[in-house]
């Protein structure tokens, strides 16, 4: 604990916090293409042929893989600062998007 332990005394390492968030926006994008691969997967070899809706969903689904990977890459970069601004509201929008996206892309090719 930090001299004086008042109630805003920070303890632990302030370095940490950082890693540990750049961390897991490498363990999302990650996540995010095992999730468009499993999808293109599908639509190329689950139910038989490839329709022009499941052939859309992946490519849609690679798109938003390719702008979260963008966004993340630059969420990273700014975790490098020594004090990292947050994150902005257009940002958290795209992100939000490209989540959606994704869940939309599973439900077409699952549908």
């Amino acid at each position: 604990m930090n001299a004086g332990g008042g109630p805003n005394a920070r303890t632990g390492d302030p370095a940490a916090q950082p890693e540990r968030t750049r961390f897991a926006w490498r363990r999302t994008t990650l996540t995010f293409a095992v999730a468009v691969a499993l999808g293109v997967r599908e639509a190329v070899y689950g139910g038989g042929g490839v329709s022009a809706a499941e052939a859309s969903a992946a490519a849609f689904g690679v798109l938003a893989w390719l702008l979260f990977l963008v966004l993340a890459h630059r969420r990273i970069r700014a975790m490098e600062a020594d004090r990292p601004s947050g994150m902005g509201p257009a940002t958290v929008r795209a992100a939000v998007l490209c989540t959606l996206a994704m869940a939309t892309v599973g439900v077409v090719l699952l549908w």
